[in-house]
């Protein structure tokens, strides 16, 4: 893939449910998988599936399809799954924890290493062994620890303030769930997740779906 070949959002989105497919067929026993059989499992069209591969090299081979494991793997490197991720929570409220939580029982290589919180009720509070700590000692923590991830569940109206302390101190990237879209400099990467955006989709979905069969 050439240095200059930039890669639509779109495609980078629909490599984690590749992997996700890929690593319940291996856990199956399944050794290869032709891109039709592919297209059954995940939806996409084995045309498109097979434009998305390309991008990265293709990793298919004619008249085999593809080996499970080795694409997996492929994929896996291409996100940057091969290697661990330091992450800070800030915001130890409901969501805070459910994302802590959620990392540590799944186990996926993004390890939560410090929660923060402004409450006095909640400092020094544990969350699966992690003591939540006061918001005031984020920067100092982040620098020290050379933390990867900042995880931004706090709400909308600190958000932004947060994040400046975040990129301030040192982070790559940050995963944003308060409810609004944060402004971060070019060399941190931002994912702004916007749970109700998603919850509204799928209403819209549903009443698509109640207007086909109301027609028939």
């Amino acid at each position: 893939m050439s240095k200059q070949t930039k890669i639509s959002n779109a495609v980078i989105q629909r490599l984690p449910r590749y992997r996700r497919y890929l690593n319940e067929l291996k856990k199956k026993g399944v050794d290869k998988i032709s891109s039709g059989e592919f297209s059954h499992l995940t939806g996409y069209t084995a045309s498109q599936i097979r434009q998305d591969l390309n991008n990265f090299g293709g990793f298919g081979q004619q008249g085999y399809g593809y080996s499970v494991e080795g694409l997996y793997n492929e994929i896996s490197a291409i996100l940057g799954l091969d290697k661990g991720y330091k992450m800070v929570v800030a915001g130890a409220g409901h969501l805070g924890q459910a994302i802590v939580n959620h990392t540590y029982y799944y186990k996926t290589g993004f390890i939560v290493t410090g929660i923060f919180d402004v409450n006095p009720d909640l400092i020094g509070t544990t969350i699966n062994g992690i003591r939540v700590m006061d918001y005031e000692n984020i920067v100092e923590f982040v620098e020290e620890n050379n933390i990867d991830i900042g995880v931004i569940c706090t709400p909308k109206e600190t958000a932004q303030e947060v994040a400046d302390k975040l990129c301030f101190a040192g982070v790559d990237g940050l995963w944003n769930f308060a409810p609004v879209d944060i402004e971060t400099p070019s060399y941190v990467a931002t994912e702004n997740v916007h749970i109700t955006d998603s919850l509204h989709s799928l209403a819209y979905h549903m009443n698509k779906n109640r207007e086909a069969a109301n027609k028939k």
